[in-house]
Order: C-alpha cells, then structure tokens, then sequence
C-alpha cells in the first residue's frame, strides 16, 4: 500500500527536495526505506553494497545517507571515512543490528551522526533523520521541531506533548503512533500503513496490536475532551480536531 505524505514537507533551504541514500544488503529494508522517504516528498537513491554506495554519493551527492554497517564488501566505517573526505557536511545514520555500547562509541567517534538498531520503528528513522537535517541547517520545514494538530501539539525533540496546554505522558511507542497520525492530519491510515511505520520493519504482529495502542491513545488524548482519534470502519484512523 503506498504511504501517505506526511505533511509539513520537510526541505532544502533552496526550496528543493531533500536527498537520501539507503545504503543496505537487504533489499526488503531498502525497499521500505525508500517507500517510506519518498512519502515524506524527498529524492531517494539505494545502494545493496559499498562500492555501489559510493558510487551513488559521487553522483546523487545526497543531504544524508542511511548506512548499514555491514555490507557484504566494504564496512560501514570505511563508507563512512570516504563520505567524511568528500562530503563533509553530509548527514550519516547508522543502521544496523550490532547494538554494543562500542560499537555505538566507534560509529559516532568515526563520523556518525546517529545510530539506530533493528528491529527500528520507521517513524523513529525518519524523526532521526529530519532532525539532524534540521540541525545541520542543511533542511526546513514549517514549525520546525513542532506538530500542531488543533489544540494537541508535539516537540518532536523534547518529546513532549501537550493537549489544551495539559502535559500528556507517553510510552516511547504511543509517541511513535501518534507521531505519525500527527504528521498525516485528516488522513485515513490503514492498520497495515501504521504498522509498517510505527513498529518495526520486521515486526511479525497483527492489526489488534494497533487496536491496543489506539485505545491507549484516546484514554491519554482524547480523555474528557473532544475526541479526535476518529476510526473508519474496515478501512483504518484518522487524526483530526472537531467531532466526527
């Protein structure tokens, strides 16, 4: 199913779309990566290896690389010191399954801007990424670091939420889901789009997880005021101020 466009686009200062290169051996990940980018409106490119990575950089010269750090030829950390000549100012997030506290040291202390290990959330990958975008001053997006839906508003930052001013505590997955209904107001989204994007590429659960989180959802959103966590029969939710 194709994934929404979230919205506010995030962009270049030039008013362009924003450049990323996946870079993993598996072509399942790279393909969901590259579908869920190219909802956000960015320009995306994927590479399978290292050689072939640095191919594409040299050619699509890209804001921000995704990378795996292991590849079937090349390291991730010997991509990453290449890059680092010839494109200093380009954003690097690690991807990849080794989750060691040295590893982590070793990917940043080598360049690395972030890291995230599998399983990951889509949602979180994106967030990571628009955020060291915005950071570097290399990407814009209205309100930055600030989801405004009605009176419910998100930093993605902080990660604090606030309903008619009132802090809202969320779990780190509540935050993920309601990310990404914030990012698609009045937009319906399927059971099968917000798995995709809010639990892990892998992540081998049913519909009624979504069910449970969006009870969890409206009791902490929704509670007392105005509902705003809509569901459309056989088809998904909606996010959206005002009754339904």
């Amino acid at each position: 199913m194709d994934e929404p466009r979230a919205t506010p686009l995030l962009h270049r200062p030039d008013g362009l779309p924003v450049r990323v290169l996946v870079v993993d051996d598996e072509p399942d990940v790279t393909d969901v990566l590259a579908r869920a980018m190219t909802g956000e409106g960015w320009q995306v490119r994927t590479a399978g290896d290292g050689a072939a990575a640095l191919t594409q950089a040299r050619d699509f010269r890209p804001d921000a690389v995704v990378l795996d750090w292991m590849l079937p030829d090349l390291d991730g950390l010997h991509i990453l010191r290449v890059l680092r000549r010839e494109a200093p100012s380009v954003c690097v997030l690690f991807l990849t399954a080794r989750d060691a506290v040295e590893d982590r040291i070793a990917g940043i202390t080598a360049g690395g801007d972030d890291y995230v290990t599998k399983p990951y959330s889509l949602e979180e990958v994106l967030a990571r990424l628009r955020g060291l975008l915005r950071r570097a001053g290399m990407a814009a997006e209205p309100n930055g670091d600030r989801l405004v839906v009605g009176d419910l508003v998100m930093d993605e930052e902080a990660r604090e939420v606030r309903r008619d001013e009132t802090p809202v505590e969320l779990s780190r997955t509540e935050f993920e889901l309601l990310r990404f209904l914030m990012r698609n107001p009045r937009r319906v989204l399927s059971k099968e789009q917000i798995l995709d994007r809010v639990w892990a590429y892998d992540f081998g659960g049913r519909a009624h997880v979504v069910e449970l989180y969006i009870s969890y959802l409206r009791k902490k959103i929704d509670a007392g005021r105005t509902p705003m966590i809509h569901t459309v029969r056989g088809v998904g939710y909606v996010l959206r101020p005002g009754p339904a």
